[in-house]
């Protein structure tokens, strides 16, 4: 990773110190009246060896998107609060974290966003690089400090027959809306609809969350002949999944070098890990990996993901679910061709913040009082937000013809380099 000029002017400063300090001692000490002096000298000169290799030590280091970042200036987007913004995505995982024999599979409890100090998709690498203090007052390092602990999400009372029946009558509302504001949808026959209704069921199920019900919930199948997200509604436990609405999205295409396959199971969408928005700037392939600006990156902080380069194991990554490039690759929306996060549609991006079907506890904290830059100004915010994304693999040898191939024109603004975009 490369350093920055900051660091290289420290890191020259030291060396310089160095050879100074080294030049002096010979000629001070080049016959040494007694041992002591000598010894001296030496325990100085380590001291200052030391102080050059810390002076080389940077306090953070993050992915190629994170320097950027702050570099820039921060963005005021006319539809939202004044933000952070972050440009195009970049390298988001580790290749050299620890790994494990075993591929990643369907998680067994919710996975809960770990804080980070990086918004952006940062590598686990970063991250531990992170944990070198940047000044010596502290006596306990990063790395060995308790991370807090995760904010447990809200939860509502059971709602009550009539309270049921309203809510019902709201997510039937946004499914007409869903039609009407979301342009890359999928008409999803009524028994397919039935039968991943279940799948989520099962899949909340094996996370513990079996009874929830009254919040809308986000699925994605990621497998090849799929890759579609679906949005359901189901207001009590006794009911079945209603869906709102499905659009087609992109996965984790493994055979590249820091791809990912997108890690199954079922992730808390929470503000311990801040979601944040995109700049609308181009990588060096002139790709906008987060999709234009103002486009909202859902974080859901970092899991353990099945690597899809080498001898694969599993590894730690920044997962997020977000916009692509509207001109680009939004039009390769449909099979897998990310390096592991969900690219969905800039208009489905746009119904999901606005409406706010993912950010209850992120309302929670607006309602205790806190003020969140990233929440739109212009929000219309549901009554029955929810906070789960869940992940699954239906693993279907075919592909179901509601679910198409995008279309052979859908290549042909694809540029060199452009399948390395997130």
């Amino acid at each position: 990773m490369r350093r920055s000029h900051q660091q290289h002017a420290a890191a020259g400063s030291a060396d310089g110190l160095e050879r100074m300090i080294l030049a002096y001692l010979t000629r001070r000490f080049a016959k040494p009246r007694c041992l002591d002096r000598a010894v001296s000298a030496s325990v100085w000169l380590a001291a200052a060896v030391s102080i050059s290799v810390l002076a080389e030590r940077p306090a953070f280091a993050a992915s190629d998107a994170a320097p950027s970042a702050a570099s820039s200036s921060p963005a005021v987007p006319p539809a939202s609060a004044p933000s952070r913004t972050h440009p195009a995505s970049s390298a988001h995982a580790a290749p050299g974290a620890s790994s494990a024999a075993a591929p990643a599979s369907a998680a067994s409890h919710v996975n809960h966003a770990e804080p980070a100090g990086a918004a952006s998709g940062a590598s686990a690498a970063s991250a531990a690089s992170a944990a070198a203090p940047a000044s010596g007052a502290s006596d306990t390092s990063a790395s060995e400090a308790e991370p807090p602990a995760p904010t447990p999400p809200r939860r509502h009372p059971p709602l009550s027959a009539e309270e049921a029946q309203r809510a019902t009558t709201r997510a039937l509302d946004m499914r007409k809306r869903f039609t009407q504001e979301v342009t890359r949808r999928l008409n999803v026959p009524a028994n397919e609809q039935r039968a991943y209704g279940e799948r989520l069921q099962k899949a909340l199920a094996d996370a513990d969350l079996g009874d929830l019900a009254g919040e809308y919930v986000v699925m994605v199948d990621r497998a090849p002949n799929v890759q579609a997200l679906f949005i359901y509604f189901r207001a009590t436990p006794a009911n079945a999944w209603l869906m709102i609405g499905a659009s087609p999205v992109g996965t984790g295409l493994p055979g590249q070098y820091d791809h990912f396959l997108t890690p199954l199971g079922v992730f808390h969408h929470s503000p311990d890990t801040m979601d944040f928005r995109a700049e609308g700037t181009t990588n060096e392939n002139g790709i906008r990996g987060y999709g234009h600006r103002d486009m909202r990156i859902y974080d859901f902080g970092w899991v353990d993901g099945e690597r899809g380069w080498g001898k694969g194991g599993v590894s730690p990554m920044r997962f997020q679910m977000h916009a692509t490039d509207p001109d680009r690759l939004e039009a390769l929306l449909g099979i897998r061709h990310s390096k592991g996060c969900v690219r969905i549609p800039a208009s489905l991006n746009t119904f999901l913040d606005q409406h706010g079907l993912l950010d209850d506890d992120y309302q929670a904290r607006v309602e205790a009082g806190k003020s969140l830059w990233v929440l739109r100004r212009d929000r219309d915010i549901t009554p029955i937000a929810g906070r789960y994304l869940v992940v699954i693999d239906s693993a279907r040898k075919t592909r179901p013809a509601w679910s198409p191939m995008p279309g052979r024109g859908a290549w042909s603004k694809l540029p060199k380099g452009g399948d390395t975009a997130d």
